[in-house]
């Protein structure tokens, strides 16, 4: 068994104003998304792209702060947040749906694509190529937190959480930065470059691709994951058999099959 990191999830305090682990991490993923998502578009010569670029990340920052937040009072706590409404803002107390945080994106990104005629497909492979790092990073955060830990386990890496009762336990946040972060993101990384390299099926994907790559690729590793990780107190099992987790990322699958489905029949046949 190995011992759990007594890492304090404050890095400083000012007052009243608390600088947490997490929250850097966050920041870190939207510093580490832009520069790459900067770095293609200017490699692939998108001017409008770039012109719009900073209001961009505006609206896709407020959109996983929304996004993350709205979904996990929909999907992980209705009964409770319906019953204290004035919590639902309070995000410092925890509680974030990267399933609603997808979603919001998703719709944000295509109503700014929209609204200023760039090209949501290539925008949206642009972003999924560096979500992955994101993902990474809150996981560690998670870990950090000593939250969102796995179930009771005899396996030699197991941990005892701090909130997690005197049993060792998968240390499921570790899983999912190796599997999720740096995996995935591998995978994206190094396909990236081939929706731009001529028609269907010869040699180039179709634009949309490493969007609907990320959707299915993230939707298996979390559905595996989950197998690990404790189910939610409030939750449970659904159907005495699956979490939340594994049934939003049932969808994310179907819509990346869908958007690959689809633009790859839009490319074969121009």
């Amino acid at each position: 068994m190995l011992t759990y990191p007594q890492i304090d999830p404050v890095i400083f305090s000012v007052g009243p104003v608390a600088i947490r682990w997490y929250g850097l991490m966050y920041v870190l993923g939207f510093i580490a998304s832009y520069l790459l998502v900067q770095r293609q578009i200017v490699k692939h010569r998108q001017e409008a792209l770039a012109a719009r670029f900073d209001n961009l990340n505006l609206v896709l920052i407020l959109s996983v702060i929304a996004g993350g937040r709205l979904g996990y009072v929909l999907f992980y706590n209705p009964g409770y947040y319906f019953s204290h409404p004035a919590e639902i803002v309070a995000t410092w107390q925890g509680g974030m749906s990267f399933h609603g945080a997808c979603l919001a994106l998703l719709l944000s990104g295509l109503w700014f694509c929209r609204h200023y005629r760039l090209d949501f497909w290539i925008t949206a492979d642009f972003y999924a190529a560096t979500a992955p790092i994101g993902l990474g990073l809150g996981r560690i955060g998670n870990f950090l937190n000593g939250e969102l830990y796995g179930r009771v386990t005899d396996v030699p890496w197991a941990m005892v959480f701090p909130d997690g009762g005197p049993l060792p336990r998968h240390p499921s946040q570790i899983y999912e930065v190796l599997l999720e972060g740096a995996l995935l993101f591998v995978i994206l990384w190094l396909n990236r470059e081939k929706t731009w390299q001529g028609r269907w099926p010869h040699r180039g994907w179709p634009h949309g691709a490493i969007a609907a790559l990320f959707l299915i690729g993230y939707g298996l590793i979390r559905i595996f994951v989950e197998n690990f990780r404790q189910p939610d107190a409030q939750l449970g099992f659904l159907f005495d058999f699956v979490t939340m987790g594994q049934l939003l990322s049932g969808c994310m699958i179907l819509g990346g099959l869908v958007i690959w489905w689809r633009r790859r029949r839009g490319m074969a046949a121009r």
